[in-house]
């Protein structure tokens, strides 16, 4: 099982100022119609070319539209690169904008 959190467990962390890096694995114009704030766009085909510049100091959010593509993509940087600091938002942005911020559009 991969390390997860929900979006409420994300919420309340960014609310206590955790120091996180949160990823979005989605294609540019995904991220464009709805992101959540403060986060960086590294689309999941991109994770391979880019793994060395994600944090290592903190922990890493990865986040996309359900939670099928960033558990791939931590799959992937556990398997490969060895993090161990990874957890993927279950449930994607959609179950961030429907249980968190509804002023995120959902699609």
């Amino acid at each position: 099982m991969l390390p997860d959190l929900t979006p409420e467990d994300l919420h309340a962390r960014l609310q206590r100022g955790e120091t996180l890096q949160l990823i979005d694995v989605r294609e540019p114009e995904e991220y464009e119609y709805c992101r959540i704030e403060g986060s960086q766009l590294i689309s999941l085909g991109d994770i391979p070319g880019r793994a060395d510049e994600l944090p290592t100091d903190r922990p890493v959010v990865l986040i996309c539209h359900h939670g099928v593509r960033s558990g791939q993509a931590l799959a992937y940087l556990q398997h490969r690169h060895g993090l161990t600091n990874l957890l993927n938002l279950r449930g994607g942005i959609h179950a961030w904008s429907v249980r968190v911020d509804p002023t995120v559009a959902v699609y």
